[in-house]
């Protein structure tokens, strides 16, 4: 996966300097307009408060920027690598936990993936409050030491029942708060550059996703499962470390600092300036629809080939091919999407979940290994588009003001069908002996969610025109009444002149 606000800047200003965005005189800057727009009888349109370039900041596109964008990518490659991996230690959970005599076995076990992924994005909307206040760095860096303490303990877990806990909740919490600072920090640095800067930071899920299920099987093999988690402790290691390195740039959004308050005000807890946008909300709501069957192939794909090509089939090679060809997409597509004007960057994301939900069904269809591989290849290379434009589109919908809590809230909103999806297809390959059903049905969700981000840039050019005709509105309006003070001054001069 996946896989950024008030931009968060982490850091008080300095003393003596005024948070961008904090009024510089006695009165409210837009007063003098208002009674223009109450004379045209229109609503002013949608302003928004002073971005980075206003304040005189300007993206360094470098610099510390790379090292900030290479920590950001082991934080994508280790959340994700092992969430993506899941499915080789599925197996193993299986075995050393399970009976064959448990009708909802894979049903249960399933469970452990799916809550993990889950709470990553469940956890989304706090992450960002976070975010806001405490900075990038604070929170990348505790949320990696929760990560590490929950992998840890899982590794001294016997039975389902508490990994759901361990692994599920407190490991996935950690990783939740290490993963969407990295989103937001590459704001700080870089804008021009910033879908390429993405599908590079992307991509790290893609190289650890390539390599783990491999060095998985062959730990899971000589070591066994405790000890192979315990290895995997040393990844988020090196993830806390690499939260030092998130060095905030952009200017304080908030007077918070400069009035001297402790507790940040409520409209910096919830932000509700996200949920004005009609393309943020689409977005929202489409995101999610389309992510219902997304999680299975990675949670079930590995016992469907053992099940249907035998235990001896070369299962790692497939998500090999998905990480592979997931990294390429990212490192493509982030490009594109810096030539892709504005929201139309919504058209990838559409295109890559079409292709998704099309390949989700093939799987069941795929009766030689060779077809198998080829499904996969295309099902990473759109999986990557997906992932890498996720913060591009959302800067381009609310702005980078407001980035950090409507990619928050949005991964929260995606946590649902991130859950639910795997144990269901579970539950039907428990109850129908295949896994076929579970694959065509978990097509479906993609190409429906696809369909409904067709609408945003439609209503986003359409909010735009609106807000065009009522600018020309105003300065209409402010024309004619300055003529009419014109035409009452001459006026005025010549009953004047008429006097004397």
């Amino acid at each position: 996966m996946t896989g950024g606000s008030n931009m968060p800047a982490g850091d008080a200003p300095a003393e003596g300097e005024l948070p961008c965005g904090a009024p510089a005189g006695d009165g409210p800057p837009e007063e003098q307009k208002k009674d223009t727009w109450e004379a045209a009888g229109s609503v002013p349109p949608r302003t928004a408060a002073p971005g980075p370039e206003e304040c005189g900041f300007v993206h360094p596109e470098g610099g510390w920027g790379w090292v900030v964008m290479l920590a950001a990518m082991w934080c994508n490659g280790s959340v994700f690598g092992i969430q993506n991996a899941f499915g080789i230690l599925f197996l193993s959970l299986l075995r050393e936990f399970g009976s064959e005599d448990d009708d909802d076995l894979r049903f249960r076990t399933a469970w452990v993936g799916s809550l993990s992924m889950g709470m990553i994005f469940f956890c989304s909307p706090i992450v960002s409050v976070f975010t806001d206040i405490y900075g990038c760095r604070i929170t990348a860096v505790g949320g990696a030491a929760v990560g590490l303490v929950g992998l840890l303990a899982s590794s001294f877990v016997t039975s389902l029942g508490p990994m759901y806990f361990t692994y599920g909740i407190v490991f996935a919490c950690g990783c939740s708060f290490a993963y969407q600072p990295s989103l937001v920090i590459l704001g700080h640095y870089f804008k021009k550059r910033l879908g390429l800067v993405n599908g590079i930071v992307t991509a790290g899920s893609s190289i650890f996703t390539i390599t783990l299920p491999f060095a998985l099987s062959h730990l899971l093999e000589k070591v066994g499962l405790q000890n192979t988690m315990r290895v995997l402790c040393i990844l988020m290691f090196v993830l806390m470390l690499a939260g030092f390195t998130y060095k905030p740039l952009l200017p304080v959004t908030s007077s918070n600092t400069q009035t001297g308050r402790q507790c940040p005000p409520m409209s910096k807890i919830f932000n509700v300036n996200i949920w004005k946008s009609l393309g943020y909300r689409i977005w929202a709501f489409g995101i999610p629809a389309a992510l219902y069957g997304y999680f299975v192939p990675y949670v079930h794909l590995m016992k469907h080939v053992e099940e249907r090509f035998g235990q001896e089939a070369s299962k790692e090679v497939l998500l090999m091919c998905i990480g592979i060809t997931s990294g390429v997409g990212r490192l493509i597509f982030g490009r594109v999407a810096d030539y892709v004007n504005g929201v139309n960057k919504v058209y990838l994301q559409v295109a890559s979940f079409f292709v998704i939900g099309l390949m989700s069904m093939m799987i069941p269809l795929c009766h030689i290994f060779g077809g198998l591989i080829a499904v996969c290849l295309l099902m990473g290379l759109f999986d990557g588009c997906f992932i890498c434009i996720m913060a591009p589109i959302a800067f381009e919908l609310v702005g980078d003001k407001d980035v950090s809590q409507a990619i928050g809230f949005l991964l929260g909103l995606m946590s649902v069908p991130m859950t639910v999806g795997p144990p269901i297809a579970g539950f039907l390959r428990d109850r129908l002996g295949s896994y076929d059903v579970a694959f065509y049905l978990a097509g479906i969700p993609p190409i429906f969610g696809g369909a409904v981000l067709c609408l945003i840039p439609w209503v986003e050019a359409r909010r735009k025109r609106v807000e065009k005709e009522a600018l020309n509105k105003e300065q209409g309006v402010t024309q004619t009444m300055i003529e009419h003070e014109k035409a009452r001054e001459d006026a005025q001069c010549k009953t004047g002149e008429s006097v004397l």
